[in-house]
């Protein structure tokens, strides 16, 4: 995703702001992060490692939407209420990574409009490239002959 998605985006005053309320985490491979449908109270920035992004497909199971690494986040639900994670997460190798508490991160942003700004854009960003790489994924695996089917939209 590079740069335009990860908090290397964000000005260095609020980048600074923002890990002030990071904490380190790591999760061992295997680990589910989360489930789709589950609350999204937090998100996080993969220093090192890999983690996979699953949907689930009623009666198909659950492919794999995309896979993440190095200084890219994991989240965007915790953001747009009901705040319900759309994909479900599972650490692929060892992962270390900051999180943050939801709730901080969105009082943050209501007590600084420029911080909230900058935020929605970096976020925004995140929600049309995972949109963008579940429909390309889907179609992969489940388009007749490899073909899109239906009517654009």
């Amino acid at each position: 995703m590079g740069d335009t998605t990860t908090l290397n985006a964000l000005p260095t005053e609020h980048r600074n702001r923002l890990m002030r309320v990071a904490r380190e985490v790591a999760f061992p491979a295997g680990t589910r992060i989360f489930d789709e449908g589950g609350h999204a109270d937090r998100f996080w920035v993969i220093r090192t490692g890999s983690v996979v992004l699953d949907m689930h497909v009623p009666g198909r199971g659950s492919p794999t939407v995309e896979t993440l690494g190095p200084n890219e986040r994991i989240g965007w639900s915790w953001l747009f209420p009901p705040y319900v994670w759309q994909l479900g997460a599972v650490a692929r190798s060892p992962v270390h990574a900051y999180e943050f508490d939801a709730v901080v991160v969105r009082r943050m942003c209501e007590d600084d409009p420029a911080l909230g700004a900058v935020v929605g854009q970096l976020v925004g960003r995140v929600v049309a490239h995972r949109l963008q790489a579940a429909r390309v994924r889907l179609l992969d695996l489940y388009a007749p002959d490899g073909k899109e089917g239906g009517e654009g939209g």
